[in-house]
């Protein structure tokens, strides 16, 4: 095994394209809760995006470890399958990871600490303890996501500015979670999970991601009904709702293409988000 293939392994266990849209998502939620810029509040916002995204990159890290079995099945290409990382350096560094993610929320606000400590513990026993039982796993990875804009809000000391990008985000994200899961479904019941399609069924797991993505959805408008955004957020947010919408027609028959396109339509309900903040404060 080469140095460089190692490095490029650890690399990729972090799914450094995940860590960094988590760390992203931090900046939202703090540059949303923002009342007027300060170089304190700047800090602060950037010290949570480096938390969330390092935080994220352990949590990836320690995933890949507990799940080295299964990726035999659904993702050989991984860098613990394929032999690029000794699962034991995988774990070390994940370790690392989330070390150095505690580090820098305990230059936050107390509620940031809180928030942060209870996601780590997470992190750490979502595939060993949540991950396989039908549903709860899917939860806590959407209140993962949707936290990592309230860690930003707590970050600049406005938790409850972004509480409610923070439920949008978690509804959305679950729905992608259960399709994924569809997706997982062979090697998952190889390695004897409970996941949601392999508890109730394929077809109604679908429908529960439907039900859940059509919530959000709807509740889409409740951030400029509140005043929180500006009527951009409506003109943007529109195509993320209509690319959901598609995605949840077409997980049925391609549950791949379905929860791909669930990534598209996040990242533009995240433009939708900060184009909403930006129109309001001009």
């Amino acid at each position: 095994m080469q140095v460089g293939d190692t490095a490029r392994g650890l690399v990729e266990l972090t799914r450094p394209a995940n860590a960094v849209a988590a760390g992203v998502l931090a900046v939202v939620g703090g540059v949303v809760a923002l009342d007027a810029s300060s170089g304190g509040d700047a800090v602060a916002i950037l010290a949570a995006s480096a938390t969330t995204a390092l935080a994220t990159g352990g949590g990836m890290a320690i995933n890949d470890y507990f799940d080295r079995e299964i990726d035999r099945t659904n993702d050989p290409d991984r860098p613990i399958p394929r032999g690029a990382v000794a699962p034991r350096t995988a774990l070390a560094f994940s370790a690392l990871l989330f070390l150095g993610a505690a580090a820098l929320a305990l230059t936050l606000p107390a509620l940031a600490i809180a928030i942060a400590a209870v996601n780590l513990a997470a992190l750490v026993a979502y595939t060993e303890l949540f991950k396989g039982l039908p549903g709860v796993g899917n939860a806590l990875v959407a209140y993962l996501v949707g936290s990592a804009f309230l860690f930003g809000g707590a970050a600049v000391g406005n938790a409850e500015a972004s509480a409610v990008l923070a439920v949008l985000a978690a509804l959305s994200t679950f729905s992608r979670e259960v399709i994924k899961d569809v997706e997982d479904v062979a090697g998952d019941r190889r390695e004897g999970l409970r996941t949601l399609p392999i508890a109730v069924g394929e077809r109604r797991a679908l429908w529960v991601a439907t039900v859940s993505l059509a919530v959000a959805i709807v509740a889409s408008p409740v951030p400029y009904l509140l005043g929180t955004f500006g009527v951009t957020y409506l003109i943007v947010v529109l195509p993320a709702d209509a690319v959901m919408c598609y995605a949840a027609y077409r997980s049925f028959g391609d549950a791949t293409a379905g929860q791909s396109l669930l990534k598209y339509g996040t990242f533009i309900a995240t433009v939708a988000f900060l184009a909403g903040r930006a129109t309001l404060l001009a």
